[in-house]
């Protein structure tokens, strides 16, 4: 066979069968080799990447156990209890240090990420940030609080590396303007936190830096992509951490790990010196946002941030100053609820917490009227999906070019290599069986300029360029029907008379390896980035012994393999925290915190009673 192929390449006469066949044997031996030297070189950049994170853990507790013994009496247990507004407040009277508060974190962060593995490095020019605080004349609203910031926001003279090992080579030329900021207000960024490879998930793992786990439950994942964030903050080795959020990020890990966080407007602040393994993504954007224990010090945070420093650096975020007023109204609210969205139903305890929500702000005096998101399973698929998975997930795929796919991926990185002709097939076998993921095939497949690529095989330019001609026309389109779409649940909105919206969100804590395989259960997240409004995340409950009996007759809406897993993903959770989501619209972030403090109390007076 070879033999006859190598007959027909070469010209006739000139056929040395064994020379051949040797040439042929040493190109496949020089293919191997070069793949091997390829993984070596992977290898090798990886291994010195974790040395250099786990050389600059041992520094830092060296400056700890230096620390402690120039001050040994350090109340640390008093200081990590304390809530920000409280260590604010001590550090601005001068009755806390900001360099006690500093170690005592460092200390602490220390202890978690070894149970966790949540941190990707410190940053050593804490110590440098921390003198300049301490000889600032004017204290920010953030003097000398220790800041976590999420691996992919720019610090200068450090990686962003979206666990990718082709970013371990480039070095941050400046802050980002969100660490800029932080700073000018008299914070200290000092810890950087790991996240899963690509971001494109809701786990929290990676080739290079690994697994990070919940400290609450060693076995869950703490969600993704801002997981990091969330393990460190949840296991009490930050106080503050800033994430990102395109799909669910800040939201989920504060819902897996109890935690209050909230997704702005996306252009509410800076994402300037913020870095992403796929960029340009309008339709969908990304947002920037603070993660904390409780609601308020989310507020302070906010208000630290949208500041005349924040307009001046970068002049495309709009010069809207936090709304104190806003804040601190208590005002009845008329709020708009609903415990499904009708796509992803989620597991008892989530619908639970909404309801037990909407009868305690009912009892609060507030106005509860039942709100139905349309048209989900269109968003999910036809507005979402595509916005990412625009030319099938060709451009994500390059990313992975020269590296080692992390196993929790390998379902969508799978999916996206099944050729489009093939996804377009299955979807239409899969309809009758498995609608809603005959819908995610289809959605996977993309747009039509893949098959321009096909077509130009055939040397068919003329009709290729139709072709392109038409995917780009229906680019246009599809960002023309998210605009129609956003109008249209705006004017829902409007005709309920609605100020805010109570809904739930995905949770409890996963079990690690599950959210790779559940892509599209984020449903309750994605909306609010598609429609790009404010939406927050708070704890109200836990899951107890009868949540999970009754996930046992849970069926879901469709009782396809998703429906399946999602009922293993999320049991053997007793104990864990049950959180609601809270939305307001576009630029209302001081609403939709305020709502947030709202459910906060009544649900903390709850517990108490």
């Amino acid at each position: 066979m070879i033999q006859q192929q190598l007959r027909q390449l070469l010209p006739e006469g000139r056929l040395d069968t064994p020379a051949a066949l040797a040439l042929l044997s040493g190109s496949v031996a020089a293919l191997v080799v070069w793949k091997w030297l390829g993984k070596k070189m992977i290898q090798k950049k990886m291994e010195e990447a974790r040395r250099t994170r786990d050389e600059g853990m041992k520094k830092m507790a060296k400056a700890v156990q230096q620390f402690r013994e120039q001050v040994p009496n350090v109340q640390t247990d008093a200081i990590l209890s304390l809530p920000l507004l409280e260590l604010t407040r001590r550090l601005q009277e001068g009755s806390l240090s900001p360099r006690t508060v500093l170690y005592t974190y460092l200390e602490k962060a220390l202890e978690v990420t070894q149970q966790t593995n949540c941190l990707r490095h410190f940053i050593p020019e804490c110590e440098e940030q921390l003198q300049e605080v301490e000889g600032h004349k004017e204290k920010g609203l953030l003097y000398g609080v220790p800041v976590s910031i999420k691996d992919h926001i720019g610090h200068k003279g450090h990686l962003a590396t979206c666990g990718l090992v082709q970013c371990l080579g480039t070095l941050m030329d400046e802050d980002s303007v969100l660490v800029k900021v932080l700073k000018r207000q008299g914070a200290i960024p000092f810890a950087m936190t790991n996240v899963p490879q690509s971001l494109f998930s809701y786990d929290c793992s990676n080739p290079i830096f690994g697994r990070t786990l919940n400290p609450l439950n060693p076995q869950k994942s703490p969600g993704g992509s801002s997981g990091g964030e969330a393990a460190l903050m949840a296991g009490g080795g930050s106080i503050l951490g800033m994430g990102s959020d395109m799909g669910g990020s800040i939201r989920l890990p504060s819902s897996f790990c109890g935690l209050c966080g909230l997704k702005p407007t996306a252009e509410r602040l800076s994402l300037s010196g913020v870095t992403g393994p796929v960029n340009g993504i309008l339709a969908v954007p990304c947002a920037l946002g603070p993660m904390a224990r409780d609601v308020d010090s989310l507020a302070l945070c906010m208000k630290a941030l949208l500041c005349q420093e924040m307009f001046q650096l970068d002049p495309t975020v709009p010069p809207i100053p936090f709304n104190e007023e806003v804040y601190s109204s208590s005002t009845p609210l008329r709020v708009g609820y609903y415990d499904t969205d009708g796509y992803f139903p989620l597991p008892p305890c989530m619908r639970r917490a909404v309801k037990e929500t909407r009868r305690a702000l009912q009892a609060a005096g507030h106005q509860l009227v039942h709100f139905s998101p349309p048209r989900i399973p269109y968003v999910m698929t036809e507005l979402f999906m595509k916005t990412f998975f625009a030319d099938g997930g060709r451009t994500w795929l390059d990313v992975f070019t020269g590296d080692i796919a992390d196993p929790g991926l390998k379902p969508q990185i799978n999916f996206c290599k099944i050729p489009r002709l093939v996804k377009k097939l299955l979807a239409l076998l899969l309809k009758p069986l498995f609608p809603r993921l005959a819908e995610y095939l289809s959605a996977m497949a993309g747009m039509r300029g893949l098959f321009k690529q096909f077509l130009l095989l055939l040397k068919l330019k003329d009709v290729a360029m139709i072709s392109t001609c038409r995917s780009v026309k229906e680019m246009w389109n599809h960002h023309h029907q998210i605009q129609l779409y956003r109008s249209q649940f705006i004017s829902q909105w409007k005709e309920l008379q609605l100020d805010v919206v109570l809904c739930p969100v995905l949770g409890p804590a996963f079990t690690t390896g599950y959210p790779g395989k559940l892509l599209t259960a984020i449903s309750s997240t994605m909306l609010y980035n598609v429609l790009n409004f404010p939406a927050g995340v708070v704890p109200v409950s836990t899951v107890t012994e009868a949540d999970e009996e009754e996930l046992k007759l849970y069926k879901g809406c469709c009782d396809d393999p998703w429906d399946r897993t999602l009922k293993q993903a999320v049991s053997g959770a007793v104990g864990l925290p049950v959180a609601v989501q809270c939305v307001a619209l576009p630029w209302q972030e001081e609403l939709c915190l305020r709502f947030m403090k709202e459910v906060e109390t009544l649900s903390h007076d709850k517990r108490v009673a």
